[in-house]
């Protein structure tokens, strides 16, 4: 059984921020994949959530998580961020926690988001500013190739479905090559940003159920386990992945 560096058996300690207001995009599966995987190897899964004016711990979860929202929840949740969350993220981060934001929560990883004529504060934790844009949304499949491990490249394959345009900054990576679909911008050819432990990305639909190998390496990643986990049958897992991908164009 994997033992915790924390001593016992290993327990996945999540913090899902705003889960209320940044929830549209199936985020609550995430989630639920990721608790599965966990108990089905007899690893123990807790979580918590974090709201708006409630302070986080940094050492009080592995793995952070926001999702996605509607215009208006995602400026509150912006403002929360930049003020009441801001230094226990920085900190977390900091200290190796996986800190995994999609679409909205994306957005706001970086130094802002312009909506419309509102600049909402990030977070600042990547180099990144995203903007809502007068254009037609970027929506479809979508696919991309990733290298989390080194030397070993994967693809994720999503859905995607943004207003805003993500510029990244000469300080930060992109998370992958987009393969298929659109990406940060539909310019640029990169998709989401990485920095450690930090990723953010604008595959949702939802993300992890569609990529169960990507959702293993966040669990190994968080819990700071250097050996592979113990396998599953993942044959439906593989089935969704394959899915996503024909439905990508790949």
């Amino acid at each position: 059984m994997l033992r915790s560096s924390r001593g016992g058996t290993a327990t996945l300690r999540v913090c899902a921020l705003y889960p209320d207001l940044m929830n549209i995009y199936a985020d609550r599966g995430n989630l639920l994949l990721l608790e599965r995987r966990c108990r089905w190897r007899g690893i123990d899964f807790s979580v918590t959530a974090s709201g708006l004016g409630e302070r986080l711990d940094p050492d009080g979860a592995d793995l952070f998580y926001i999702g996605g929202g509607q215009d208006r929840d995602q400026a509150l949740c912006a403002l929360d961020l930049a003020e009441v969350k801001r230094d226990a993220l920085h900190a977390a981060a900091a200290r190796g926690a996986v800190i995994l934001a999609v679409c909205g929560g994306y957005q706001l990883l970086g130094h802002s988001y312009q909506l419309g004529d509102a600049t909402l504060p990030g977070v600042g934790l990547v180099d990144l500013v995203s903007v809502r844009s007068d254009e037609p949304r970027l929506i479809g499949n979508v696919a991309i190739e990733v290298e989390l491990d080194p030397n070993v490249r994967r693809v994720l394959a999503g859905f995607e479905n943004h207003g805003g345009r993500t510029n990244l900054g000469p300080d930060a990576t992109p998370l992958g090559r987009v393969l298929k679909g659109h990406g940060n911008n539909g310019v640029d050819g990169h998709e989401g940003v990485r920095r450690g432990n930090v990723i953010g990305t604008y595959l949702h639909g939802p993300l992890l159920p569609k990529n169960a190998w990507f959702a293993d390496w966040l669990i190994r990643t968080a819990l700071g386990v250097d050996e592979p986990l113990e396998p599953l049958d993942d044959r439906l897992e593989a089935d969704a992945h394959a899915d996503a991908r024909r439905a990508a164009g790949i």
